[in-house]
């Protein structure tokens, strides 16, 4: 029996279909559904569309299938533990599949980026899991003929308090499959930490035994009957177009079957123009790129030495006032002490790990199947479709787990080459893999930005007034991605005099989303910027920065408290204010991004011209935690990556990215990797995602502690600019 309901009066709004069905293996299955999310069905009866689902089948087993791309988040993870926490399952009965990308809207949103899988999947799992649970409890009490209020569930079985009896799971699949689905407003859904008993815990992620032992499992790793392997060249120069090739030459080297010249769309997000090789095996292809020799028609010359030159102009203008509140002026005339400095960031590259790639095949039908590890395949489907005049319907996308992402494979290009490249050799599948050169030469950078600050300060020592002048990058006039900054972020609303202007230089080189976009950049310029004022006002920089947060003026741009404790716990677990002796010293920083709210403190010893970053003590309130191992994962993974970063820049020169590999743009080295203690707020807020919010204060807790210990302030990355190596 399948049954359908609209809850009455259900505050999870966005949430409100359940679908309990009996399949034909016997198994039990539960759905969950958006309102409204309707298509005519059978005899012209409206049937739900399911969301994400969950499958008890007749050996007890429950598969949870998991809608989102896994990119290294443990979504795929963490998905199915909200089920079996809701449906009272013992782990080792729960397991996983991936959902390819849906031909419709069934899933919602089936998307890496925003730090927005948990936030999005909350309310489905536990309503999937606790409907589960109150089904099979129903169906336990019609079989016993007893009130359901007098059974429990545990450990995937029904108890009868009084009687003691119990049944398993999967001896009650028939009779639950015939009861009416739950009120979705009547569920009891878990929401406290104290109500789990497998949230919270360290769970190991479901894919890590087939990673340690080299299991094909990323996109890279497709193998395909008669697969081909191909690899495009595109202009050095940002948007550059091919001429002419010497095509003919590239068709008589060993193993190549295919070379030809791409129009494109001149869009740096889709399919680019460029040069395609195509061969029988990737090192007979990549042998055959490199021999390629394309005249490329360029139409800018974009270079770092422009946009610095650009920027110091800009740096003695106004700018745009974006906000003022108070009179900034009459404040800094009056205020005891005015601080005054400037900071800069350079464009930086995402470096995945797994170079861009695709695997694709145009079927003889006409249906186009891509194996894509991309974090939005919905956006890789629609842009597909536009450029080669295929139906939606007839794109059909396996999400492949990605070897990071991070924001680089949010965007389509990659798709976009390998589709096309697909339908222009007929049949056959091909995949696609970029050089590593091409990857790091043709990313979607994280913009490079200038702040040049002011504040004012009383006589006793708190900030009264401040001015910022923020110079960052655009197109006709509008920020590019990555490149904004709200007007309402912190200090706006701390203080009564505020005022935040900025200044945009024209830029043709490509941006996009990258880790945190934005705040992973800006913070390091405010939390330094913090500090300088703290001392310059001869107070503590964690006692400034908690009285920084202890009002506001009007709405305050965050949450004041959750701020705050993040700051006062990460202080104590690093023994904030202890004496660590000669060439050592402690450095802070907090900030709120994506829902999450982080604080870091990091110990560094300064080793002649070197710093050595000891340990960073790690605070996150992001609500409740669901995998104790993956949250813990991601916030080293953030200190890390942040860590790395500090020594890292892209630099342009005639319009082209200078760095090619990893030969010049230097990640960080494992014996350079601090010890990371990390410590989590279990606040009974919705639980948040913990790929982005950590990553943002990292840099500048460093470079605060490296000022501590040397006497060195750094306003500039990468941290070499000031003469420091880690």
């Amino acid at each position: 029996m399948n049954t359908s309901i609209k809850p009455a009066g259900n505050k999870l709004d966005r949430r409100s279909f359940l679908k309990v069905s009996m399949l034909a293996s016997g198994a039990l299955m539960i759905g969950v559904g958006s309102y409204g999310t309707l298509l005519a069905g059978e005899a012209g009866q409206e049937t739900w569309i399911p969301n994400l689902y969950v499958r008890i089948d007749p050996d007890g087993k429950v598969t949870i299938i998991s809608k989102n791309p896994e990119g290294g988040q443990g979504v795929k993870t963490a998905f199915p533990m909200v089920v079996a926490e809701c449906l009272e399952v013992d782990w080792k009965d729960v397991r996983v599949e991936q959902a390819a990308l849906a031909v419709d809207d069934r899933y919602g949103r089936q998307a890496l980026g925003g730090s927005r899988g948990t936030p999005d999947g909350w309310n489905d799992l536990r309503i999937a899991g606790t409907a589960a649970k109150d089904l099979l409890v129903a169906a336990a009490a019609n079989e016993w003929t007893v009130p359901a209020s007098e059974c429990y569930a545990e450990s995937g079985a029904v108890v009868h308090k009084p009687s003691g009896k119990s049944k398993p799971y999967a001896s009650l699949l028939k009779t639950a499959a015939t009861l009416p689905a739950p009120d979705v407003s009547k569920l009891r859904l878990k929401s406290r930490p104290e109500e789990f008993k497998l949230l919270g815990t360290f769970v190991r992620g479901v894919d890590n035994q087939k990673i340690l032992t080299g299991k094909p499992l990323f996109g890279s790793d497709i193998r395909l009957d008669g697969m081909l392997y191909a690899m495009y060249q595109k202009s050095p120069v940002f948007g550059g177009k091919a001429r002419s090739a010497n095509l003919e030459h590239i068709l008589t080297l060993p193993g190549v079957t295919h070379a030809f010249i791409v129009a494109g769309t001149g869009e740096y997000n889709g399919l680019q123009p460029g040069v395609a090789v195509v061969g029988t095996g990737f090192w007979e292809v990549n042998n055959a790129r490199e021999q390629l020799e394309v005249d490329w028609e360029t139409t800018h010359a974009d270079s770092t030495a422009s946009f610095d030159a650009q920027a110091a102009k800009l740096a003695g203008e106004m700018g745009e006032v974006l906000r003022h509140d108070g009179d900034i002026d009459a404040a800094f005339k009056t205020a005891a002490k005015v601080v005054e400095a400037s900071y800069y960031y350079p464009f930086v590259a995402h470096a995945n790990m797994e170079p861009m790639n695709c695997t694709a095949q145009l079927h003889e039908s006409g249906k186009l199947e891509l194996w894509a590890p991309t974090q939005n395949g919905k956006a890789a489907r629609e842009k597909i479709s536009a450029n080669m005049g295929i139906p939606e319907s007839r794109i059909h996308i396996h999400q492949v787990r990605m070897g990071t992402a991070f924001g680089r494979r949010s965007r389509t290009d990659f798709a976009s080459e390998a589709a096309w490249i697909a339908r222009e050799i007929g049949g056959k599948p091909v995949q696609l893999v970029w050089a590593r050169e091409e990857d790091m030469r043709h990313d979607f950078y994280r913009p490079a930005g200038w702040h040049h600050f002011k504040a004012g300060l009383d006589d006793d020592g708190k900030m009264i007034a401040f001015d910022h002048h923020f110079i960052t990058m655009g197109k006709n006039g509008k920020t590019i991605s990555g490149a904004s900054l709200s007007p309402k972020h912190y200090p706006a609303g701390l203080m009564p005099n505020f005022r935040f202007r900025w200044s945009i230089i024209e830029c043709n080189v490509p941006t996009g989303p990258w880790r945190d976009p934005g705040h992973s950049a800006y913070c390091f310029a405010y939390q330094g910027f913090f500090d300088e004022v703290a001392i310059a006002a001869g107070r503590d920089p964690l006692e400034f920065r908690l009285d920084l947060l202890s009002k506001s003026y009007g709405k305050p741009p965050l949450d004041l408290v959750r701020s705050s404790n993040t700051l006062k716990l990460a202080a104590e677990k690093a023994g904030w204010g202890r004496d660590l002796g000669p060439n050592r010293g402690l450095g802070l920083a907090f900030h709120f991004s994506h829902r999450g709210y982080a604080a870091h403190v990091a110990q560094v010893v300064a080793e002649g011209a070197s710093i050595k970053v000891e340990k960073v003590f790690s605070v996150l309130d992001v609500g409740p935690i669901l995998n104790l191992s993956g949250a813990k994962h991601q916030v080293e993974g953030c200190v890390i990556d942040a860590l790395s970063t500090t020594q890292l820049e892209v630099t342009f020169e005639d319009g082209a990215t200078r760095q090619g590999n990893f030969q010049n743009y230097r990640l960080l080295k494992l014996d350079r990797a601090p010890d990371v203690k990390c410590h989590f707020i279990q606040s009974e807020n919705p639980p948040t995602g913990l790929g982005e919010p950590p990553f943002p204060p990292v840099g500048p807790a460093i470079a605060n502690a490296i000022f501590a210990a040397t006497g060195t302030r750094i306003r500039e990355l990468p941290f070499r600019r000031s003469g420091i190596t880690i």
